[in-house]
């Protein structure tokens, strides 16, 4: 079984390694090291090699001068002692290259597999690798906040984060986003697009170098500043980690670094994902583990990350990568030939050691398969992620908006899919994520109010019905997603206030345009739009949450699913959320069950003003519950009656330690 692999594993680490905290520190034994007399040590594993050397700007790029020493099991090493005046032999920010000679006697120039920082001429396609070794490296002034009970994700990407047509920096997401990711009341942040690509347009899933942070938004120092500073606000940071496949890249990737078609990677055609145009990773090989479960810890102690949302978990299941195959949640799908045993221990090492060393570290699948006990403990014999993505969701969401009008909604099947998951596995739901931005698609906002968000989002005007039930309903669906999908919560960077259109990154196809790889802050800053008041709806349901606790919360109870009526009802964490999705029909004295009897009071209403609403509602209104007949005469439930509009509505138990 896997876990049984897994253990052996474990103990195999413990024979040959001393253990996996040791094993997982390679990345100071690995690529270059300063020594404490300044000398500089380095190692690379290139089994299919038949000599290496190193050159670079500190040899005037002598191709023969620097050889290094073959070891056991494809090691090779170099020492280059200091200079005259004892300081380092490679200066900081000047380049090197590992020249690899292979057996069938080619020269080929690589960058190592363990670079820390690499980055790229402005004239150039290739990117090169930089020794970065500051004088004063950045010093952390915070510790890590608590791992959060309830995780709101604010899913971000450093590059498109500012309202100018161009690639926007570490220092600008600092200064500039994070404080409105506090403002917003999320206390998780999900940077993607981190590990350095050599192509902009990959949105970060084609990784080159593995162990660098990407140059094309400025320094590791200023990388760990952004962290630093989250740290401050209470803000913990996951990596999106890319270790399902790599960039086909060779000259400035991973690809044949050796010389040999596989290395890291499974030879062809196992080795090559066909959809994704890339290599895929050899999870049997002891020094593929090595390098990735080190790098999962070099992101963890160098750049202090709090955890990891994975990429692309469904692609390493199975050996079909998903290509091809559907679920339908019958467990053959699950447990059989198709499904990669290699793939499965890796990932579960992956999770017990970062679970072990860091108590408080936080792993996210992304898996659309809905493997069983992907989110159980290792021990248990599960693959040990504290959550999975609930990827049905937003593609419920667009499904709807884009084939049913808004009378032909079935409310029994938006339920069905919010609650639809195994219990004891945590979910994270969202209404749209990156996934449903990307060029083809469009943002939620935009599939509700399409080209009239160009002009009638100003609050200046009376709302036409297009924008009105678009703004509705951007609120309602968050809303409903947020109190009855999951465990956490997820949005993507400028999603909260309805960012207009889609994303589309510079490539040829486009003429290399920015114009929508971007984020338009400017909107929500114009008091006289409409953007704001969704922001603000946004940052109130998150305030509130933090104060009730719904996600920490078991899952809800659903009391009322009404098709005619559209109107559900359930009760999480002593709150009662109502929600009305009728397009033209509101109902007074509409009768709600309630699970405790007591005195009522409305906590948060979609409908009011301040959020683009119509303020219909009474706000001092008390509802107290009355015992009443509810399906038959026998049963008598503590209902309260309430007026309902086209809205969302949270409603909580007066007593005064609760509201």
């Amino acid at each position: 079984s896997p876990f049984a692999a897994c253990k052996k594993r474990l103990f195999e680490l413990e024979e040959a390694e001393g253990g996996f905290d040791q094993f997982t520190r390679s990345y100071k034994t690995f690529g270059v090291q300063r020594q404490p007399d300044n000398s500089l040590f380095f190692k690379e594993w290139a089994p299919a090699a038949e000599a290496l050397f190193l050159t670079g700007d500190f040899n005037g790029w002598d191709k023969f001068s620097h050889p290094y020493t073959k070891k056991d099991f494809g090691k090779w090493e170099l020492i280059l002692p200091p200079k005259h005046d004892k300081s380092p032999a490679v200066d900081h920010h000047t380049k090197l290259k590992v020249v690899v000679h292979t057996k069938e006697g080619e020269r080929l120039y690589r960058i190592s597999p363990w670079a820390k920082y690499v980055n790229r001429e402005e004239k150039s396609v290739i990117y090169d690798w930089v020794h970065w070794d500051p004088p004063q490296p950045y010093n952390v002034i915070h510790p890590r906040p608590a791992k959060p009970t309830s995780l709101r994700i604010y899913e971000a990407h450093v590059g498109i984060a500012s309202p100018e047509g161009k690639i926007a920096s570490y220092t600008n997401f600092t200064n500039n986003v994070l404080p409105r990711i506090k403002d917003l009341g999320y206390n998780c942040i999900q940077l993607m697009a981190v590990m350095e690509h050599a192509y902009y347009a990959s949105f970060g899933y084609q990784i080159t170098s593995f162990f660098a942070a990407s140059s094309r938004y400025g320094t590791p120092d200023e990388l760990k500043e952004l962290i630093d500073v989250a740290h401050s606000m209470g803000i913990v940071v996951l990596l999106d980690v890319v270790h399902s496949h790599a960039s086909k890249n060779t000259e400035d990737g991973l690809n044949h670094f050796d010389g040999s078609n596989s290395c890291y990677f499974h030879s062809p055609p196992r080795g090559e994902h066909k959809l994704w145009d890339s290599r895929l990773f050899n999870y049997s090989s002891w020094e593929v583990l090595r390098f990735l479960l080190s790098n999962l810890r070099w992101w963890m102690e160098e750049y202090r990350f709090d955890g990891f949302r994975f990429d692309g978990v469904t692609s390493m299941l199975y050996h079909h990568h998903g290509i091809g195959s559907g679920f339908s949640g019958d467990y053959s799908e699950y447990f059989g030939l198709q499904v990669d045993e290699d793939s499965l221990v890796y990932l579960m090492l992956a999770n017990h050691i970062l679970h072990t060393l860091y108590p408080d570290c936080i792993t996210v699948a992304e898996d659309v398969s809905g493997m069983p006990a992907l989110c159980r403990p290792v021990e248990e014999g599960g693959l040990g992620f504290d959550y999975r993505l609930a990827m049905a969701i937003p593609d419920k969401w667009i499904q709807i908006l884009k084939e049913l009008k808004d009378e032909d909604w079935n409310i029994g099947n938006i339920t069905h899919t919010l609650t639809n998951r195994r219990y004891g596995e945590k979910c994270i739901a969202y209404a749209e994520s990156h996934d449903q931005a990307l060029v083809g698609d469009k943002t939620l906002a935009f599939w509700l109010m399409d080209k009239e968000m160009y002009t009638n989002m100003s609050s200046l005007i009376p709302m036409n019905p297009i924008i009105n039930r678009g703004i509705q309903l951007h609120k309602m669906i968050r809303l409903i997603t947020h109190g009855l999908g999951g465990e956490g919560y997820l949005n993507f960077i400028g999603n909260e206030f309805g960012h207009p259109e889609w994303l589309d990154f510079p490539r040829e196809g486009n003429n290399q345009s920015y114009h929508y790889a971007r984020r338009q802050f400017n909107l929500v800053d114009m008091d006289h739009l409409r953007y704001c008041q969704l922001y603000a709806f946004d940052r109130d349901m998150n305030r509130t949450e933090d104060k009730y606790g719904w996600l920490a919360a078991p899952p809800a109870y659903v009391s009322a699913k009404h098709e005619e009526d559209k109107v559900i009802v359930f009760d999480r964490a002593n709150v009662v959320f109502i929600f009305n999705f009728h397009p033209n029909k509101s109902f007074q004295g509409y009768r709600v069950g309630v699970e405790v009897p007591g005195k009522y009071k409305i906590k948060l209403d979609s409908d009011m003003v301040q959020y683009g609403g119509h303020g219909r509602l009474d706000h001092g209104t008390e509802f107290f519950t009355e015992a009443q007949p509810f399906n038959g005469p026998s049963t008598k439930v503590f209902c309260i009656n309430v007026e309902l509009q086209s809205c969302g509505l949270l409603f909580c138990r007066f007593r005064e330690q609760i509201c």
